[in-house]
């Protein structure tokens, strides 16, 4: 299994997410770390760990540190050095959610025959801290992505094969800022009918406050280009459709009120 993190200038969290990783029992695990060329402290903090991976049986680390296109760029050059069966993404802020996450997600894809196992998530506002709201994607259909809902991203997990059937992230700043996740996705399920099963795990704790979500104008866009992800890709899609949404949105912060999560 191969797992990514695309991250710049993230000292502050990226040795979470290493060590999250490093944690992990049970599973033969290629991580791999590119950065765009970060000039805080961050590379110093990815080389920091690099003994202790290299003397790890099941574990490797391997990254690099150059200038790219943003994010999604990123992602796709992680792809790339990925040979692993299965890949994952970590983003540098998030931390997997114990372990044997790693271990249960490996064993999900054994005698499974189909491309992806997708879980569930947990938002905190800080590592430690009680679950602001949570992300169950059990009742999740491809055809939602249409309606603006999508599995969550971290928790999504994709056989390697499937990117090269069916190409990467759209990279250009320009054409998706915040959703070529979500393009990627509408392509991946909806155009390609790409097979999948949940998996009743959640498999990340993510920070409150990413890009997509950081204020009403990142909000905005987002929608925008959920919109123009669904239309690129032969799908009918306006404003009003992603209205719904926001009630699920409403019940995932319910959820941990009620002790789920």
């Amino acid at each position: 299994m191969s797992l990514i993190t695309a991250c710049r200038n993230a000292e502050r969290t990226i040795g979470d997410a290493i060590g999250s990783v490093f944690a992990q029992v049970g599973a033969d695990v290629e991580y791999l770390v590119v950065d765009g060329g970060s000039t805080d402290g961050t590379v110093d903090a990815v080389r920091s760990w690099e003994p202790r991976f290299a003397a790890a049986p099941r574990l490797s680390l391997r990254w690099i540190s150059e200038p790219d296109a943003g994010m999604y760029d990123a992602i796709n050059k992680g792809i790339r050095m990925a040979t692993g069966d299965v890949v994952g993404i970590l983003n540098a802020d998030d931390v997997l959610a114990s372990p044997d996450v790693l271990r249960a997600v490996a064993a999900a894809f054994e005698g499974f025959d189909g491309d992806c196992r997708y879980g569930n998530v947990r938002f905190v506002k800080e590592l430690g801290g009680r679950t602001h709201r949570v992300c169950f994607a059990r009742g999740w259909r491809p055809w939602m992505l249409q309606w603006g809902y999508m599995p969550p991203h971290p928790a999504i997990f994709v056989r390697r094969a499937c990117f090269a059937r069916w190409g990467g992230y759209e990279p250009s700043r320009e054409t998706y800022r915040i959703a070529a996740d979500y393009e990627l996705l509408v392509r991946f399920f909806r155009v390609h009918r790409m097979t999948s099963r949940y998996l009743p795990l959640v498999t990340t704790v993510m920070r409150t406050g990413g890009v997509s979500t950081r204020d009403v104008e990142a909000r905005r866009r987002l929608n925008e280009e959920i919109v123009k992800a669904n239309r690129a890709n032969g799908y009918f899609c306006i404003f009003p459709m992603l209205l719904p949404k926001y009630l699920v949105k409403i019940w995932e912060f319910i959820l941990p009120r009620l002790g789920f999560g």
